[in-house]
């Protein structure tokens, strides 16, 4: 049995809903005292307390 490509319609909504996923997986907020805790040297610390001196 040979490999099926996807059609054009197919390949879109496979990258598209990966991207999605990953857009998801990227805007979960950490709730304090989870067991996820950002490390401190995690770049979205930095860019938040960078954000918080910004906006004094």
């Amino acid at each position: 049995m040979g490999v099926t490509r996807l059609k054009r319609k197919d390949r879109k909504n496979k990258t598209t809903s990966r991207l999605e996923v990953q857009h998801l997986k990227l805007a979960t907020n950490l709730e304090l005292g989870s067991r996820s805790v950002e490390p401190k040297k995690s770049q979205l610390v930095k860019n938040n307390e960078a954000i918080r001196i910004a906006l004094g």
